[in-house]
């Protein structure tokens, strides 16, 4: 029995146009993540991980749409090739069954490397150019979450014994930035 063609979509930014991606291809079902390539919480590729079937075949536009880490890519399409789905990437023209030749193996990691070594070279030039803007008097970081009106409320809540958890909650932030707003008070 030949299993369905199932694709999966990951935009970094809701600006991003997923469509464009698997265009003009013919799939059963489509999974689609607006997440960054590093971000490890990507619930529609968990979901297509628990859909997927033997016979089936994931298709993606490209490895670095599925994992920007070489260890993340080789483990997912480990894990998706050891259920008998393949994995064909349609930019590097390559699919992955499970009894792939040495030359198959070589190509993900090269090609997995490769997305791994871009990353790491934006993530360069984004800092370089955060410390130019800097220099320049340009750069103004990010815009704050809380006005300082909504920073009092946060403390006083704090204060009256309201759990950090609820805190961050009813504020729509996360702990994270909740501790950075109660380290403004000790600074």
């Amino acid at each position: 029995m030949i299993g369905q063609r199932i694709g999966y979509i990951r935009v970094s930014t809701y600006e991003q146009n997923p469509e464009r991606q698997l265009e003009k291809l013919k799939l059963d079902r489509v999974f689609t993540d607006s997440a960054s390539g590093k971000d490890v919480n990507r619930p529609q590729l968990d979901e297509l991980l628990k859909f997927v079937r033997i016979g089936d075949t994931v298709v993606v536009h490209s490895m670095d749409r599925l994992a920007r880490n070489l260890d993340d890519l080789r483990q997912i399409v480990q894990s998706l090739t050891i259920r008998d789905v393949r994995i064909e990437f349609i930019k590097e023209g390559l699919t992955f069954t499970g009894e792939d030749l040495p030359m198959a193996t070589l190509m993900l990691s090269v090609m997995g490397a490769f997305a791994e070594f871009e990353r790491s070279l934006i993530r360069e030039r984004q800092r370089e150019g955060i410390e130019l803007a800097k220099k320049r008097g340009a750069y103004r970081g990010r815009k704050k979450a809380l006005s300082s009106d909504q920073v009092c409320d946060l403390k006083k809540q704090v204060a009256s014994g309201v759990t950090k958890s609820q805190v961050a909650r009813d504020f729509c932030i996360s702990r994270e930035t909740l501790y950075q707003y109660l380290r403004l008070e000790d600074g």
